[in-house]
């Protein structure tokens, strides 16, 4: 396993150290895999390759930052809200709507780009953070994810929580997502790295510069002329991209092995 884990980790150990490489030893062939001489220059590039740009660097990061965020959390409450009422409130047509959610699964969301397209642009949301949020709320697998460990939940706890005088909003967010950590943290970690990693939102969405997300500058810096003497600074972006959501997981995978040890959901 220890051996596994090392192999798996080589591109990852690569990306960093190629973000760190100057640009004599970028280029050498055979490639070095390690770093010899490590510099912080290629972020020093990354800044002047986009100093031309009509905002800077930052706002690139902050645009991810809060759309990420936002969808995170957002989309944490209202499939969680979704769940619980699929899964033990069981309303009239429960079946059917859970099934429409399944046949969502099917479907790529590139697929779906054109007919969210033109409701964001119906309701005059282009080149708004809403029109990068509202389509990423109600995902169809962070409902399945939710439900399907929302079923697990003993219904006699619920019960009890009804006995003691409960209402079911204080059901759903002292009882019921304080038992399913496991699953609401799965929920943010792949909800954060789908989000943080995806450039497509942006290019369709918006047209600004200042709406563009940091995968989407950096996309935009790989292109173009001059591309070989921006390979330090296309280093170095790439690991800025793939950092927090590494930090993200290392964060809440011990939340999740924890929880899934100590939850005491037994029946």
């Amino acid at each position: 396993m220890i051996a596994l884990v090392g192999f798996t980790a080589l591109p990852i150990i690569y990306m960093v150290s190629t973000a760190f490489k100057p640009l004599d030893e970028l280029f050498l062939y055979p490639p070095r895999f390690l770093v010899h001489r490590p510099t912080m220059r290629n972020f020093f590039d990354l800044l002047t390759a986009t100093d031309s740009s009509v905002v800077p660097f930052s706002r690139y990061i902050f645009n991810s930052v809060f759309v990420s965020s936002a969808i995170v959390g957002i989309s944490l409450v209202v499939c969680s809200l979704g769940a619980y009422v699929l899964s033990k409130l069981k309303p009239p047509g429960a079946r059917f709507i859970f099934a429409v959610i399944l046949s969502a699964l099917m479907f790529a969301p590139q697929v779906t780009q054109i007919p969210t397209y033109l409701i964001v642009s119906g309701l005059g949301l282009v080149n708004t953070y809403w029109a990068l949020i509202l389509p990423k709320v109600a995902v169809a697998f962070n409902i399945f994810l939710m439900k399907q460990f929302f079923d697990q939940i003993p219904d006699a706890l619920i019960e009890a929580a009804h006995i003691d005088g409960a209402s079911e909003w204080t059901i759903f967010w002292k009882v019921i997502m304080a038992v399913s950590k496991p699953a609401w943290a799965t929920l943010i970690i792949f909800s954060f790295i789908g989000n943080w990693n995806d450039y497509f939102s942006a290019l369709v969405f918006t047209t600004s510069e200042t709406m563009k997300t940091l995968p989407l500058a950096i996309q935009t810096l790989a292109g173009g002329p001059g591309v070989v003497a921006r390979s330090g600074a296309l280093a170095a972006g790439t690991f800025l991209v793939t950092l927090p959501p590494i930090v993200i997981f290392l964060l809440f995978q011990k939340l999740v092995m924890n929880t899934m040890v100590y939850s005491g959901i037994k029946s």
